[in-house]
């Protein structure tokens, strides 16, 4: 095995970083000593375990988990973006100055920009695509509306794979 197949295979998460990462995707205001309880390991292992995930990048916070209907945003929506040539840097801080706007993808196909955003309404989700629109750089916007969510955000299936 040469250097640069064990830099990879070192870069993949194994049976215990799923356990703890399902654990934490579960209970995330667990604190070490306690995963480490569950996971009959040393704390010390948890603790070199989180290190190593956080600054390979995996790991990257533990922010709640909020439903954006029950704070008054009930409407999502999806909208792809046509850009400028050459202008994805400047639409893409553009679009993180508007509040609604939740994420953005770079895309290939049909369109420059992916983009999901929030609203409160109809009304103030017109308010949101016209204040996208005023982006300098976005030429063209498509925008669907969610009608439901049959798959919420997930990575248990991914990490569930890695468990023997």
């Amino acid at each position: 095995m040469d250097s640069n197949q064990q830099v990879e295979h070192s870069d993949h998460i194994d049976a215990l970083d799923a356990r703890l990462l399902l654990l934490l995707t579960d209970e995330p205001r667990l604190g070490v000593l306690e995963c480490s309880r569950r996971l009959g390991v040393a704390r010390g292992t948890v603790q070199a375990r989180l290190d190593r995930l956080v600054a390979r990048g995996v790991l990257r916070g533990f922010p709640p988990a909020l439903d954006l209907a029950a704070m008054g945003y009930t409407l999502t929506a999806f909208a792809v973006l046509e850009i400028a040539q050459g202008r994805r840097r400047e639409v893409s801080l553009g679009l993180e100055a508007i509040n609604e706007v939740c994420e953005v993808h770079a895309t290939t196909g049909q369109g420059d920009l992916f983009v999901r955003l929030v609203a409160r309404s109809n009304a103030d989700l017109q308010q949101v695509i016209d204040s996208i629109v005023d982006v300098p750089g976005v030429q063209r916007l498509s925008t669907s509306i969610a009608l439901s969510t049959p798959v919420p955000p997930r990575v248990r299936p991914l990490l569930d794979r890695l468990l023997p």
